[in-house]
């Protein structure tokens, strides 16, 4: 363009003055102002988007229009001068408030000066309003700083069966989350890249730590056996013995011994076999009559010895790794003595039950019993099924099996361990034993005694019965496995010095309740030809051992609701 063609900015003001004195001085103040209004000033831009002269609404709207497409547009990220990422503008909280953009350019009604005097000669590019959502934005950041950062690692040192195994350091190359969300905010409404720039951050543990570590801790620690003495026990663990508790740490930018000392203590005490800790004394089923087990003495200590004597001594060289542990002879807890005064002689109760044959009640029923067998109840002791069994898990030696949940069978873990409950209540029953807590099933099953039956789930339904009586109690149980060809047998007897003779009477059924049919869908649904639910009364008549006269009676009533038919669709 020629100079001719182009309008000098000097021209403009001067003429827009020669305007303003001539409306000013024939009187027309008045309608300078009507002029200039609440218009945005003449020439005014907004990230170059021409508002200048309009009104306020107007000027919005033709913001709106001139950024509609640089404010939805992504924001190209370079990462160390290489264009990796995009970022909505959206998502990171972003956005262009239009009013107060507007706003601040100016416009509002004035009858001073230098008002209209900035509408005719105020007109200037000007920054929009940004506003930023901050919650937006860091996760933004955040996740740009995760996706184009490597962290970096620290040193490590760890024991591996008795073998050094070392984690080389690295160094990182980390984005600064100030400066990400700097460079976003300005890169925003503009067709240039926010640019990133990556720093080096070295790790806490370097190489100098590692090597420190190595030499004056790991390898001599893996070097050999060490041996403790305690009064006239040894204890020797070897490198593969204490390598799971043992291991390094980093602390203030070091690596440092770190030792697990409860499984320190677990390898001291297996390693002292008979010859260490304690035994408890206990009665066990021999040759089919109860015996008294007795008590072995062993040795007491301090941990905290244990743990101050083994660091020293793995640090050392071959030829002083030994050293004595302060320690005493100590006797059981639950002496000889007390297991006599239990008085635990005789069988006193037994009961048997059946159950046809399945691979998960094998499992199950005999994982039970075999976690039951051997408990022994002392005077006014709690037994309880699911705190001595636990929870009915894989890790816990159990399966999936049927149960019976809102009145229909399903399979989940454990099923099939209520036959251990009812055989043990019905064992129980008979030791003249007091019911604490059971729950009969919700509808009967015939293989088991009515109204004389329990059933469990972990968590919710328990199985519990206190010894009343003056003497212990040793609960043993049994399980023989079903075959395709014959039924599973449970056993539990009860073994102690008999207090109670214990016999029982069952009313006839009573208050019958039809059952129902229902249609229910599903992989998990199980058929069921159903039966009607009734009520049932079991009285348990007391006589103290070797006395005829009735001491007392216990009624144990039972509702079972009906077996639906279950038809699966």
């Amino acid at each position: 363009m020629s100079e001719e063609d182009r309008e000098p900015e000097g021209g403009r003001v001067v003429l827009v003055l020669l305007i303003a004195l001539v409306v000013l001085f024939s009187g027309g103040y008045a309608a300078a102002y009507l002029v200039a209004g609440d218009n945005v000033p003449v020439g005014t831009t907004i990230a170059g988007v021409e508002v200048g002269g309009r009104s306020h609404a107007a000027a919005v709207r033709a913001l709106e229009r001139g950024l509609a497409e640089r404010s939805t547009m992504p924001i190209a990220v370079s990462v160390d001068g290489a264009d990796t990422d995009t970022v909505d503008p959206a998502a990171a909280g972003l956005s262009v408030d239009l009013r107060a953009s507007v706003e601040a350019a100016g416009g509002e009604k004035s009858w001073a000066p230098d008002r209209l005097w900035d509408y005719y000669t105020g007109g200037e590019d000007l920054d929009p309003m940004v506003v930023v959502d901050d919650s937006a934005m860091a996760a933004t950041v955040e996740q740009l700083v995760d996706d184009h950062s490597r962290r970096p690692r620290d040193g490590a040192v760890e024991f591996d069966e008795g073998q050094v195994r070392v984690t080389e350091p690295r160094p990182g190359e980390v984005l600064d989350a100030d400066q990400v969300r700097s460079a976003l905010e300005a890169a925003y409404l503009q067709t240039t890249p926010a640019e990133l720039t990556r720093t080096t951050v070295q790790p806490d543990v370097d190489d100098s730590d590692v090597a420190e570590a190595l030499e004056s801790f790991a390898n001599p620690a893996m070097s050999g056996p060490v041996t403790l003495v305690f009064d006239k026990t040894r204890v020797r663990l070897g490198p593969t013995d204490f390598s799971p508790p043992l291991g390094m740490k980093a602390k203030r930018g070091e690596l440092v011994p770190d030792l697990d000392q409860d499984r320190l203590i677990a390898l001291v005490e297996r390693g002292m076999s008979k010859s260490g800790a304690p035994v408890d004394a206990t009665v066990r089923i021999v040759d089919g009559k109860p015996r008294v087990i007795p008590d072995k003495p062993g040795v007491r200590f301090r941990p905290d010895d244990v743990e101050r004597a083994f660091l020293r001594l793995v640090r050392n060289p071959s030829g002083r790794r030994e050293a004595a542990v302060d320690a005493r002879v100590a006797r059981a807890d639950f002496r000889t003595a007390d297991a006599r005064k239990l008085r635990i002689r005789e069988q006193v109760s037994a009961f048997t039950t059946y159950f046809p044959h399945a691979a998960y009640r094998n499992i199950n029923i005999g994982r039970a019993a075999e976690l039951v067998d051997g408990t022994i109840l002392e005077p006014g002791e709690t037994f309880s099924l699911n705190d001595t069994v636990g929870e009915r898990t894989r890790a816990n030696g159990f399966t999936k099996g049927f149960i019976i949940e809102d009145g229909v069978y399903k399979e989940d873990l454990g099923g099939g361990v209520s036959q251990m409950a009812t055989t043990a209540f019905n064992a129980m029953f008979f030791a003249g034993l007091t019911d604490v807590e059971h729950k009969t099933h919700s509808f009967y099953i015939d293989r088991y005694p009515v109204g004389r039956e329990a059933t469990v789930a972990w968590g919710s339904v328990d199985l519990r019965f206190r010894n009343d009586t003056p003497y212990g109690v040793l609960i043993s149980a049994r399980v023989t496995p079903s075959t395709p060809s014959s039924q599973g047998v449970v056993t539990v007897r009860m073994w102690s010095t008999k207090f109670w003779d214990i016999t029982a009477s069952t009313s006839a059924r009573h208050d019958f309740t039809p059952e129902k049919t229902r249609r229910l869908s599903g992989d998990e649904c199980v058929p069921n030809d159903g039966y009607a639910g009734f009520d049932v009364d079991v009285t348990r008549h007391f006589r103290r051992a070797g006395e005829s006269g009735l001491h007392h009676d216990e009624t144990f009533h039972t509702t079972y609701l009906p077996s639906d038919t279950v038809i699966c669709e």
